[in-house]
């Protein structure tokens, strides 16, 4: 039989290929608390993801959490106290945690009122974008991370929440269409801090069961509808963004699901804070899975800075 040299050496660089990978793989993976483990992978570019799974779990295809942190797109970070912490507890619950990285186009810049508004615009396309890409790359390798693409639920906090209510809700206006959305079903979400630009793309295709924490008086995301850190009308950077009042009124209308935890006197502190009630995000999700999210709740809610005190 006739050696094809070029079939040979291009087996022989992928076998190579796939070896340098694993040891990459070996390298980043780290046991952490409760024998949780986080591996760290690169799904797009320089963007990385936090991957927290239990190792000795046999389970074929898992429900999955994707969260999205905070910082005002200018700062934060995918493996920062709040989110490791939340995503080890969840993965504790049975659930696969992936804490991902996204753009900071605004990091060193201003994402204020003196901001423009298209290039708020442009930041809020560029996260959607990202988070997309991250699942896509979850879903798309079921053999590494077991993900089952059919219950994908959704965590983010301030600029995170932001992307998250933007990425399930906004996909229909022309500024979002085109992105490389993943062919996944989100069933959940959960918004600390978050607003949606848009609340009528609100429908009966795409309300999932939502939980919310924010604080009444938050001057940067409101909680009702107001421009977005309270910027009036003359300043470059005014856009107007809907809270969780605002998309549970859509969402009444289109007997959707939602509870809202809220605080009387918070402000965006809450985009930390909401971290400090991993029992009543787990019980969220749990509750979604089981078909029994049947939710049209709000309740005022305890700071737990307050309840240290």
């Amino acid at each position: 039989m006739k050696l094809n040299i070029a079939s040979f050496l291009k087996y022989l660089f992928t076998c190579l290929l796939l070896f340098s990978l694993q040891i990459t793989e070996a390298q980043k993976t780290k046991v952490i608390k409760d024998g949780v483990l986080r591996r760290t992978y690169n799904y797009a570019d320089t963007l990385q993801l936090d991957f927290y799974s239990i190792p000795k779990d046999t389970i074929s295809l898992k429900p999955t959490v994707i969260l999205v942190h905070g910082g005002g797109f200018t700062a934060g970070q995918r493996n920062g106290g709040d989110e490791a912490g939340l995503s080890r507890y969840l993965a504790k619950q049975g659930f696969n945690v992936a804490s991902i990285d996204y753009r900071l186009s605004r990091k060193g810049k201003s994402f204020g009122c003196d901001c423009a508004t298209s290039i708020k615009m442009d930041t809020y396309i560029e996260a959607v974008a990202d988070l997309s890409k991250a699942i896509n790359y979850l879903t798309k390798s079921t053999s590494i991370f077991k993900v089952d693409s059919s219950k994908i639920f959704l965590i983010g906090s301030s600029a995170g929440a932001e992307t998250v209510l933007n990425f399930q809700f906004m996909r229909y206006d022309y500024r979002f269409k085109n992105l490389p959305y993943p062919d996944a079903n989100i069933i959940g979400a959960v918004s600390l801090s978050g607003a949606v630009l848009d609340e009528n793309y609100i429908n009966y295709r795409n309300k999932i069961p939502l939980l919310f924490f924010h604080g009444v008086k938050d001057s940067i995301v409101p909680y009702n509808t107001n421009s977005h850190r309270s910027c009036s009308t003359t300043d470059t950077g005014y856009i107007v963004l809907n809270g969780p009042k605002a998309i549970a009124e859509r969402l009444r209308d289109l007997n959707g699901d939602f509870r809202i935890f809220y605080n009387e006197n918070g402000g965006h502190e809450w985009a930390s804070l909401g971290y400090e009630f991993p029992e009543q995000i787990s019980q969220f999700l749990e509750e979604v899975l089981n078909g029994v999210a049947n939710m049209k709740d709000f309740e005022n809610v305890t700071s737990p800075i307050e309840s240290r005190e």
